[in-house]
């Protein structure tokens, strides 16, 4: 396989000696065994990847976004299908006190706030081919003001006993607050960001419709951040999020007019928003799909709840999904977001097979330029695995 060939879309963003030593360290990511470090790299890279020429490349700053949108563009992209885009986070374990950006982060393999580096990523998710291609990765470096956030946030969720008890009734003074005008989060001002870069790029070439997140996601500032870049969330909720049927009843005479109706009853679900059964062995699985309301969001959503019984033992688990757009049926909506696994497997390949937990630079360039390299060489590099 000629890896430099496909290199040559990248021509007119990179040098030609950048372009042959990238061609020389994804040879040598590609063939080598063991922790994928710059000694490694030099030892399989042969002829015209030493030591130093593998510490150049990483030291200089290369335009990632633009060569990750290029090599998409040449060599993966298809007009005739449709692309998700799918945001996640990436948390690579760290020792120390001097990589760049250590700090902790919450990574759901441990359970827990674990030192390491954090990488989110955004990715194009193909319908027809059902394979995420990373186009788009940055390094999670928090600010003082975000932690301190974190903290308070924290300490907000910690039970304090009551020395007063409060009056019943609204407190006085206090203000009506719009919810559709929502101040983002770091995080979020974060990942808008990069959607807005992002599209900047790919702006008349892929249609967007979708941003799929996952359940860290499901609330209503990240519905009002992909509103805001025209897109449809498609997210999850909790699993005993207080959702309600909307009010249908006569109005009573006097005061607002009434929003919600009664609160859903997940045990007692009407048989009239069921869309499908599928039974497979002792595992039924019920689809549900109706419009409720939640009072954190401003808008109705489009709700699929998931419910798999063992039909031996009567146990029962449930998966509440939910999107932005009303028009959205049931079966595309579970599809979709099932497709937004896809971009584990990048992360996995990311640290399991192109060095991600392997390199220990210090410096903030080649940090940035590790995390992002690792990333697309672990799908972009080689598009089918025959």
């Amino acid at each position: 396989m000629d890896i430099l060939a496909l290199f040559d879309c990248l021509q007119p963003h990179v040098t030609a000696t950048t372009r042959r030593q990238c061609s020389r360290i994804a040879w040598a990511m590609l063939v080598m065994t063991g922790r994928v470090t710059m000694l490694g790299l030099s030892r399989w890279a042969g002829k015209g990847g030493s030591y130093r020429t593998v510490q150049r490349f990483f030291s200089q700053t290369l335009p990632w976004a633009i060569l990750f949108w290029v090599f998409f563009r040449r060599h993966i992209y298809r007009p005739s299908d449709v692309y998700l885009l799918v945001g996640d986070e990436v948390v690579a374990t760290k020792a120390g006190t001097h990589t760049h950006g250590l700090d902790r982060f919450f990574a759901s393999l441990y359970g827990k706030p674990v030192p390491g580096l954090a990488f989110f990523t955004l990715s194009l998710v193909s319908t027809q081919q059902r394979r995420s291609f990373p186009i788009r990765v940055e390094q999670v470096v928090r600010s003082d003001a975000e932690k301190a956030a974190s903290k308070a946030k924290a300490a907000r969720r910690k039970p304090t006993p009551s020395t007063a008890k409060r009056r019943l009734g609204r407190p006085k003074d206090s203000k009506n607050n719009t919810k559709a005008d929502v101040t983002l989060t770091p995080e979020l001002l974060r990942i808008t960001g990069m959607l807005g870069a992002l599209r900047q790029w790919i702006a008349g070439v892929v249609p967007l419709t979708y941003l799929m997140l996952d359940g860290h996601f499901g609330n209503h500032n990240a519905l009002q951040m992909a509103r805001q870049h025209n897109l449809h969330l498609i997210s999850k909720l909790r699993c005993d999020a207080a959702l309600y049927f909307p009010y249908a009843g006569p109005y009573v005479g006097r005061g607002p007019r009434r929003k919600y109706g009664r609160k859903v009853d997940y045990t007692n679900i009407p048989e009239t928003y069921l869309k499908e059964t599928i039974v497979e062995g002792d595992m039924q699985t019920r689809l549900y799909q109706v419009q409720l309301l939640h009072k954190e969001f401003t808008q109705p959503l489009n709700v699929v709840l998931i419910v798999k019984t063992n039909l031996r033992t009567q146990a029962q688990a449930r998966v509440i999904l939910f999107s932005s757009d009303l028009t959205l049926v049931y079966a595309p909506l579970v599809d979709y977001y099932g497709l937004r696994f896809q971009i584990e497997f990048n992360l996995r390949d990311a640290k399991q097979y192109w060095g991600l937990e392997d390199f220990m630079n210090i410096t903030p360039n080649k940090r940035h330029q590790c995390g992002e390299s690792v990333v697309v060489y672990g799908e972009c590099v080689v598009p089918s695995p025959g």
